[in-house]
């Protein structure tokens, strides 16, 4: 289970990509993937195409990145989910706060 992080778009675009397990005990990692952005960044992705497993930790983690991105106005998008990760997005009603692809 790793979390990466890689800056696109001239400084604009934060790609986040999960592998594994997405659960508490990434919580550090994934908010330090975020934490210490400039100003540039206006989108963030989230790439779950490699990740096994969600909870509701991981859930909070993804609302807290929405929340720092700027709640309403965040341009956050979810991708590459799984059958069973999507349905836990489904349950919690993500579509509705993220564009998922």
């Amino acid at each position: 289970m790793s979390i990466e992080r890689r800056v696109e778009d001239n400084g604009k675009r934060l790609v986040i990509v999960i592998q594994g397990r997405f659960d508490f005990s990434q919580h550090k990692a994934f908010r330090d993937a975020y934490k210490e952005q400039t100003g540039k960044v206006h989108e963030y992705l989230i790439d779950l195409s490699g990740a096994s497993y969600l909870d509701s930790s991981a859930l909070g983690m993804l609302l807290l990145l929405r929340e720092r991105a700027g709640d309403e106005n965040a341009k956050v998008s979810i991708k590459g989910a799984t059958s069973e990760v999507r349905r836990v997005l489904d349950i919690a009603n993500f579509g509705r706060l993220f564009t998922i692809l």
